[in-house]
């Protein structure tokens, strides 16, 4: 049996579904965040003590909703028109559900809300910051860690993009539309997901709500767009790599790597479905970046033991996707997989290869250090361990890294 959800489980869940009920309802992106947010800090503090309601999102919609009418009649009078207040609200308030109601879905709404900051207005890094921000529920200073920038940097690029859409209509984008915002909106899914199944920061290495909400909405997704290889191919590698969740970390928090896990306690539900949405992706059109690393997920899930686990298959995987994408963390895999297959310092001269592109990122140290161990280099792998565990912002991860070096200095 799950544990019941915690206040800040209920906040996040809520946040976008109430943010999209808002800028449905009234327009005005950025005021309806800062009202939603004051929303949150209220809960916050009234419901640890007074408990949750029995409507968690109507409460918010409710509260956020004064917010913000308050906001629009204070803007108004600053421009010296107040009988225009009542033009500000929509149309049909009449007629406007009760709280924690809505004529669509909640998860219309934010799906909703995803394309709008998809906007192609938008730059893609302010989409991505944008989208990270308002539905993914991530903080500017993770943003900012994510993207290597200072949080200030990205402060400006959040404020910037929520202005630029200010008045942009709140509804679903056409096919053509919604085309040219895809790979933006998959690109933000994954990333949120990602923040959530191996968190950049922080004392826990899963933060459960953001994976659960990534998949909740890359399914809503697949739901509108089924023929879509790429939204399949994300879908199945989200459940194939959430599916190893409850193997990933001892009882006190601890990380425990991939072949070192009981597999047993692995999610089989989750792995057939992803395994065959893994197959449904790769006829529906050209592999493309979340296809091959769905394909990879899925020979690791199917190996019964580590040792069993198809390491030639996934570095001939590997070996397209470093050709169809530019990015540094695929060339670090199939640096693991080179070296699973041709050896550690075959493996290790991949890594250093990436040097120039990932400096100063704790995992291409971590892999190093891996790779030093299994070549018997032990003085050079206790300092590249040393060196990730204080790169790294993740205290499991810390620990983790700290505790192989303590290993090797005995």
């Amino acid at each position: 049996m799950s544990a019941p959800p915690t206040v800040e489980d209920l906040l996040r869940r809520h946040a976008p579904q109430v943010l999209g009920a808002l800028v449905r309802r009234y327009g005005h992106f950025d005021l309806a965040e800062d009202s939603v947010q004051e929303a949150l800090l209220a809960a916050a503090h009234q419901w640890p003590g007074d408990g949750v309601p029995a409507n968690p999102r109507g409460w918010l919609i409710r509260v956020a909703s004064r917010r913000l009418v308050d906001l629009l009649r204070a803007e108004e009078a600053r421009r010296r028109r107040e009988e225009a207040v009542a033009g500000l609200l929509p149309r049909d308030a009449h007629t406007a559900p009760a709280p924690g109601e809505s004529r669509a879905p909640a998860a219309d709404d934010t799906l909703t809300l995803l394309f709008l900051c998809c906007h192609p207005d938008l730059g893609p890094a302010a989409q991505i910051a944008l989208t990270l921000r308002a539905v993914g529920g991530l903080t500017t200073a993770e943003i900012a860690r994510a993207h290597l920038v200072p949080e200030g940097t990205m402060a400006q690029r959040i404020s910037r993009a929520k202005q630029r859409i200010r008045g942009v209509p709140f509804r679903q984008p056409g096919p053509e539309d919604r085309d040219q915002r895809l790979d933006a909106v998959l690109q933000v899914l994954y990333l949120i997901f990602n923040e959530g199944y191996t968190a950049t920061s922080g004392a826990t290495l899963h933060r459960a709500d953001l994976a659960r909400e990534a998949i909740r909405l890359t399914r809503a997704l697949s739901a509108l767009l089924p023929r879509d290889g790429a939204v399949t191919g994300l879908l199945a590698l989200m459940l194939l790599t959430e599916a190893r969740g409850a193997a990933r970390t001892t009882e006190r928090g601890d990380l425990v790597p991939l072949d070192e896990q009981d597999r047993s306690r692995w999610d089989q539900a989750a792995i057939r479905e992803g395994t065959a949405l893994v197959e449904r992706a790769l006829t529906q059109g050209p592999a493309g970046p979340y296809q091959l690393q769905a394909a990879i997920a899925a020979l690791h899930d199917e190996a019964p033991d580590a040792g069993a686990t198809d390491w030639p298959q996934i570095l001939a995987l590997y070996d397209l996707l470093v050709r169809i994408t530019a990015d540094p963390m695929a060339a670090l895999g199939r640096a693991v997989a080179i070296a699973m297959v041709h050896g550690p310092r075959a493996g290790l001269a991949e890594a250093d290869a990436l040097a120039g592109r990932l400096a100063g990122h704790h995992r291409l140290d971590a892999v190093r250090a891996h790779l030093l161990e299994r070549a018997g280099e032990v003085a050079e792998a206790r300092a590249a361990y040393g060196l990730a565990a204080r790169r790294t912002l993740s205290a499991p991860e810390a620990r983790y890294l700290l505790g192989r070096a303590a290993r090797l200095a005995r």
